[in-house]
């Protein structure tokens, strides 16, 4: 078992970067659509993410001459049933997610990599509204400490997040050609389990344009914005607990449904500006989703 100090020392190394962490959700999974929930049935998603970033900006935005790198890519296995359930007018459904994640990290001339499962994600509530002109969604679940966490590139968060997630897509034209969406997600964060931190809360947007161009091929542009609402806090803190992040991204997509294989794949590429105390980078997410 690792010690206490250094559990610390990893903590300290990391905040040496930016002040604080990310929490759980990763910006930019959903894009175009983002706010509607499938029919009645089970599904299978995999999602690709492959994120790289060679900028570390401090609280002004500035980038931070420490030698930062990092690669990350993501395979998270996802898994939901819509039922014929009704609960205020919308169908009910649930979810979960195993990640499986690869990441390498490079600062201060020190370098880490791992591969390892994730935190896992339970959302034991989704409710899913279809009507003429729009569409509308709610969930609520957890992301688990399951994790490891000690190393500087381990993919264990250390904390447990509750997330509730809410939006909406619009359809501008009664053939539903054109679409606006956006999702909002509220993370609230524990204390870590191993030093006494407790992340601020993050809120994220995730927005999307789109043109269904053919039958079932939808063109548009979407992206994600994430601000840290609150401060962290815990006796383990060694810096500015008032200094907050935040990022935008903004990308073109293209969705295609193949009914022959009852199916979808989406392709986002989302490129982030504006960011203060954190990574700015590049994201990619190819998705692939199968109807049973």
């Amino acid at each position: 078992m690792k010690s206490l100090g250094f559990k610390i020392f990893l903590s300290l190394a990391i905040s040496s970067v930016y002040a604080g962490e990310t929490g759980h959700y990763v910006n930019g999974s959903e894009g175009i659509k983002a706010a509607s929930l499938p029919p009645p049935g089970f599904y299978y998603l995999m999602y690709n993410v492959f994120y790289n970033a060679d900028d570390s900006m401090d609280e002004n935005g500035n980038k931070l001459d420490i030698g930062f790198d990092a690669n990350i890519y993501a395979m998270v296995n996802r898994f939901v049933w819509i039922t014929d359930h009704k609960f205020l007018g919308a169908n009910y459904g649930m979810n979960i997610l195993f990640p499986l994640i690869n990441t390498n990290i490079k600062v201060r001339g020190f370098e880490d990599e791992k591969f390892d499962l994730g935190d896992i994600y339970v959302g034991p509530l989704l409710l899913r509204w279809s009507k003429a002109r729009y569409d509308a969604s709610l969930g609520a679940g957890v992301y688990l400490p399951t994790a490891d966490h000690d190393q500087l590139a381990s993919t264990g968060k250390d904390f447990w997040t509750g997330m509730l997630t809410f939006g909406g897509t619009y359809y501008f034209d009664e053939s539903k050609t054109w679409s606006g969406s956006i999702l909002a997600r509220y993370e609230i964060h524990s204390t870590k389990d191993s030093v006494d931190i407790k992340p601020g809360n993050d809120f994220h947007f995730e927005l999307g344009l789109a043109k269904t161009v053919a039958p079932g091929l939808d063109l548009g542009i979407s992206g994600y914005s994430q601000w840290q609402v609150s401060d962290d806090s815990g006796a383990d803190i060694t810096w500015d607990k008032t200094i907050r992040d935040q990022v935008f991204a903004i990308g073109p997509e293209a969705k295609w449904f193949i009914p022959s294989l009852k199916s979808v794949i989406s392709f986002r590429s989302q490129w982030e500006f504006n960011a203060e105390d954190r990574p700015e980078g590049h994201i990619i997410c190819l998705t692939f989703a199968k109807i049973f």
